[in-house]
């Protein structure tokens, strides 16, 4: 029996380790989701339900850049990018505390720190645009803009016309996720130029096209073979999935 002991005392060591291990995560888990921010990310349907019940009285905060409210914002909008503490005190002062506040940024990125950040100084009613101007526009929603509808979707199918598979990133500038994406899609662009052609689309830049195509996030990426739609896929893709959905759209 004395042979067995040293490695008893190992097992239990083990067991006694992953248990406190196990309990540890657990711990940290719900350490993070007491500190992550409450949110408020209701229907699209019943965004609209809310926007227009509330009215004249409605407050709508555009969270992105003042150059991208510029662009494209909704109507009644105000352009709210508060660069430090400082300002966001004098720019929320100007607000009422007790009106219902709607805000919205690309996605939910900015949006979300924003409601955060209205509820924490006494805000009652902030509803955030689930999946912000990228859906609105999407949807066919209608927006203030200072530029164009851009391609047609004559257009647009005129340009996949090619005897390679064409890759279409639907994506804008000011998109963290689709900054992080383009130089996956550079890459692929260059090193396999003789297989796929790959097509660059700025979405708000492009509305109505926006629309046709029911992108409704951002990033987008659209995959053709001989005009066809053969993978479609939202976010941040990794190269070695692209890689391997062309290879498999080659067969």
């Amino acid at each position: 029996m004395k042979t067995f002991k040293p490695l008893f005392t190992l097992v239990w060591l083990l067991i006694a380790h992953t248990a406190l291990h196990a309990q540890t995560a657990h711990a940290q888990s719900a350490a993070n989701a007491q500190a992550a921010p409450k949110r408020d990310l209701v229907s699209f349907e019943e965004f609209e339900a809310r926007l227009a019940k509330a009215g004249k009285n409605a407050q709508i905060l555009d969270a992105r850049l003042p150059e991208e409210y510029a662009q494209n914002h909704l109507e009644g909008a105000t352009s709210f990018s508060v660069a430090n503490e400082a300002d966001f005190s004098k720019a929320i002062a100007k607000l009422d505390k007790g009106k219902p506040t709607f805000i919205y940024s690309i996605a939910n990125g900015r949006s979300g720190k924003l409601a955060k950040d209205l509820r924490d100084n006494g805000f009652k009613e902030v509803t955030e645009l689930p999946g912000g101007l990228s859906k609105w526009i999407g949807l066919g929603k209608p927006v203030v803009s200072t530029v164009g509808p851009g391609l047609t979707l004559a257009d647009y199918q005129a340009s996949l016309k090619s005897d390679k598979l064409v890759l279409v990133d639907f994506g804008s500038r000011y998109c963290g996720s689709c900054k992080r994406l383009a130089p996956i899609v550079d890459s692929i662009k260059h090193e396999q130029a003789n297989a796929v052609k790959v097509i660059t689309i700025e979405a708000y830049e492009n509305k109505s096209l926006t629309k046709d195509l029911g992108v409704t996030s951002l990033p987008t990426l659209i995959l053709y073979r001989g005009n066809q739609v053969v993978w479609k896929k939202t976010g941040v893709t990794p190269k070695g999935e692209i890689e391997r959905v062309l290879a498999e759209a080659n067969l």
